[in-house]
């Protein structure tokens, strides 16, 4: 595949060709059909339960499920995923246990953060994809320091950097994207423009194109229709085999949109005319994708269906699982920094459970630490 092949669009909203096919296995059509339906039955189910007090925060996936989808699947195991808030969909497909994921969304006992970070701040060690921070902005400069050390160490792993439109503000992304064009590092940096950062929409952050930004640093840009998933999955993996093979970043500016708020604590009515909801929930990624499947029979008649039959049994069984685990343990509060808790954080965290005891809601085998 060379760059040549790149085109903004493959598909149109009824799900019909409308650029060159792009004659992909039919298993991997499927898959990837069945990667974004995990992706939006994930995120209805997680964001009823912070509807309902069960979980805390929430950033939603839904309208973005071929974007997550179709770039993070031409990426190989050995790439790494730079989270900016709504991966976890696409980590999912790459190796993230759901399990981990949803104790991650209670900060449980399960929790691989240990309760340490905010839920749907998630992360996977054996998947390459970081913690990532609510700082926008952060992670790109980020991955482009661990792109740099695996261009040293003589290894040809691609750091795959996702950010919102709104990131391209922020002093991470000029930084990030300059040095990335002038260390020539293995970055492909994938900018999901959903229209609006936070209630700020693009009209007021930038008179330039977001993929003018990119050729400004001097590395290839290119945008496509982030609602299409082959599109998305084609332009990625072109950048991302160029960039392994030259040692050259490039920007892929997937142009998308977020159907509900910012995040759960969000209320985009107040920024955002329903009209314009209305005219994208009209190129409902799913709902296109599946046409097409439909028109080349690998997706049957009932099947999709089925297939969110099957996944929401899956997620709601773990929900019960991770529901019923024990919460985090206090002492983890004073854990893991040190070999061996010292003297003065024993001293505070007794004090602290002496309190937590006195009022009742120290729970048991939380108690103090033998000075």
């Amino acid at each position: 595949m060379t760059n040549a092949a790149i085109s903004p669009r493959i598909l149109d909203a009824e799900g019909k060709l409308c650029g060159a096919d792009p004659e992909l296995d039919k298993g991997l059509l499927r898959e990837l059909f069945v990667h974004m339906m995990r992706v939006r039955c994930v995120d209805q189910r997680m964001l009823k339960l912070q509807r309902a007090g069960r979980v805390g925060f929430v950033g939603s996936m839904l309208g973005l499920e071929a974007a997550m989808i179709g770039s993070a699947a031409a990426l190989e195991g050995r790439d790494w995923m730079w989270s900016g808030l709504r991966e976890g969909g696409a980590a999912l497909m790459r190796g993230l246990p759901l399990s981990e994921y949803i104790a991650q969304m209670y900060c449980n006992s399960n929790d691989t953060a240990k309760g340490r970070q905010m839920c749907n701040h998630l992360q996977h060690a054996a998947s390459h994809y970081p913690s990532w921070s609510s700082v926008i902005g952060t992670q790109i400069t980020h991955g482009v320091g661990a792109a740099l050390a695996a261009k040293r160490r003589g290894l040809d792993e691609v750091h795959a950097v996702y950010f919102g439109d709104g990131a391209t503000s922020s002093n991470g992304f000029h930084s990030g994207l300059n040095f990335a064009a002038v260390w020539k590092v293995r970055c492909v940096f994938l900018c999901v423009d959903n229209g609006w950062a936070i209630s700020v929409p693009s009209k007021a952050q930038t008179a330039a194109p977001y993929v003018d930004k990119g050729k400004a640093y001097g590395m290839l840009a290119h945008e496509v229709d982030g609602n299409d998933v082959l599109a998305t999955y084609q332009a990625t993996k072109s950048l991302v085999e160029r960039a392994r093979a030259e040692s050259e970043p490039a920007l892929l500016v997937l142009k998308t949109y977020r159907m509900l708020g910012h995040s759960s604590s969000d209320d985009p009515s107040l920024y955002r005319d329903q009209a314009e909801v209305d005219e994208w929930a009209a190129r409902d990624p799913i709902k296109r994708y599946a046409g097409y499947l439909t028109g080349l029979g690998v997706l049957g008649a009932g099947e999709q269906e089925e297939i969110e039959a099957k996944l929401l049994e899956e997620i709601d069984d773990e929900i019960r699982t991770q529901e019923a685990a024990d919460p985090m343990a206090l002492k983890t509060l004073v854990e893991d920094v040190y070999a061996e808790v010292p003297r003065h954080l024993r001293r505070q965290y007794n004090a602290f459970i002496e309190v937590a005891e006195r009022h009742g809601e120290a729970r048991p085998g939380d108690g103090a630490f033998p000075l």
